[in-house]
């Protein structure tokens, strides 16, 4: 059987190793982005001189021979579901008996004048990466639209080269659509700290050809003008699947797909970031553009492929990130706008760039979610104690055992118990801190008793 995957990045990779360690199938990877997988998160790294792009491949290139994996580097254009076959843009055709699409994302452009001139572009591909290096030479000024996490990583790049930025970010706070109020302030400040231009409740209506098909300035919904050499579009991704739009492939925003990431086609599957699951879990979204949730796609589809059919389930959702030097971590339903039977605790540092946020349910009193700035939680811990519903109290508690910070780092736990004894009226104290493994075994007996 030849199984072939459109798309190299962390969904097609994990599906093609999966699919090798539980087959002898023949497997062929395509992809006209790169050779080779690498790791799309480290791209600001090779901009900023930290990395090269033979630093970011976690494999070596002897492991694709010594796999079977048949790497093929092409961009395709169309797809013969009916005869199964691939057409590239040289006219080659390429056969399959299953196919699994790894299409990823595209940026998101609203029809602007001057968005496909030269020196406008996004953060996503190798091919945006090359641009942004060109045209990073003299540049006095670039201008980033959106106000999202690729946003703050393609700023931070300019940044590090000492070209002066201006954000233009239509909502009222950066990220307000995801981060609650505390948190999206604070982003705020620290963006303007670093001596970026922050323009926010600003839109972009038009981008300026300088005559020569590139970028030259942008002009705001207010009217104004601003001098640019770059336009970055960061305002969010869509899934890449335009050139499947005339097929009898099942589409809204995404590749439909079912409980085991098959589409409405036989034989055809989808994962990461172009897919839509028909039926999403309790809590989660149909479309999750995450790194985490690609990677489980691939291995989820890997074993239905070869024989043992399984429903891919991403759990509890949690992501990561950082604001310049902010790390940002999130887990289990925080959100902007709470609804009414989420109460929140939230404790912020003197100095404005760390933060501790819990949400429990308002009645039921059990922990809901954790949103943390510049302050570290253990995955392993926060994810058992969402899981078990503790009740807000007891996580409290035991706040310590979940610090993932060195030891010989400043501790805030107290304070956040201190806060919510305060707000509640209560007279909780923190017990002692444990290590992983005894916060493991603790939690692990309170979920049996």
């Amino acid at each position: 059987m030849h199984i072939v995957i459109l798309g190299n990045g962390v969904s097609g990779i994990t599906a093609a190793r999966f699919i090798r360690k539980q087959s002898d199938h023949a497997i062929t990877v395509i992809s006209g982005e790169s050779d080779a997988f690498f790791s799309r998160t480290a791209l600001m790294y090779i901009y900023m001189g930290h990395m090269r792009l033979e630093d970011t491949q976690p494999y070596e290139p002897f492991f694709w021979k010594k796999n079977r994996i048949d790497l093929k580097r092409a961009w395709i254009e169309g797809v013969d579901f009916e005869q199964k076959k691939l057409r590239s843009n040289s006219g080659e055709e390429i056969t399959y008996d299953k196919l699994i699409l790894a299409l990823g994302s595209a940026p998101n452009k609203f029809g602007w004048p001057g968005q496909d001139l030269k020196r406008v572009g996004g953060l996503y591909t190798l091919q945006d990466l090359e641009q942004m290096e060109k045209g990073s030479k003299g540049l006095e000024r670039a201008v980033i639209v959106g106000g999202g996490l690729i946003g703050i990583e393609m700023g931070e790049m300019f940044h590090s080269r000492n070209i002066p930025v201006t954000f233009l970010v239509r909502e009222a706070s950066y990220w307000n659509n995801v981060l609650p109020p505390e948190e999206s302030d604070m982003v705020n400040r620290h963006i303007r700290e670093h001596g970026f231009d922050l323009r926010l409740s600003t839109e972009l209506k038009e981008i300026e050809d300088d005559g020569k098909g590139q970028a030259c300035a942008v002009i705001t919904n207010a009217g104004e003008r601003i001098p640019c050499g770059y336009v970055g579009l960061t305002a969010g991704v869509h899934p890449n699947i335009s050139f499947l739009q005339d097929t009898d492939l099942e589409m809204q925003k995404g590749i439909l797909v079912d409980e085991y990431l098959q589409t409405n086609l036989p034989d055809v599957y989808a994962i990461g970031d172009c897919a839509q699951m028909r039926e999403p879990k309790p809590g989660r979204k149909p479309i999750e553009a995450v790194w985490y949730t690609g990677r489980m796609m691939g291995e989820t589809v890997a074993y239905t492929i070869t024989g043992d059919p399984t429903s891919y389930d991403p759990g509890i959702w949690f992501n990561s990130a950082k604001f310049l030097d902010i790390e940002y971590q999130v887990y289990g339903d925080v959100q902007a706008n709470a609804p009414d039977e989420h109460a929140s605790l939230y404790w912020e540092h003197a100095d404005g760039r760390k933060g501790i946020r819990l949400v429990y349910h308002r009645d039921q009193g059990h922990i809901l979610g954790f949103n943390l700035m510049g302050i570290r939680y253990r995955h392993e811990v926060c994810e058992r104690w969402l899981a078990q519903r503790t009740p807000i109290e007891e996580v409290l508690q035991n706040l310590g055992i979940a610090n993932f910070d060195p030891e010989f780092y400043k501790q805030y736990e107290q304070d956040v118990v201190d806060q919510y004894n305060q707000q509640t009226g209560s007279s909780l104290r923190l017990r002692k801190k444990r290590s992983l493994r005894h916060a493991l075994r603790f939690l692990s007996q309170s979920a049996s008793n």
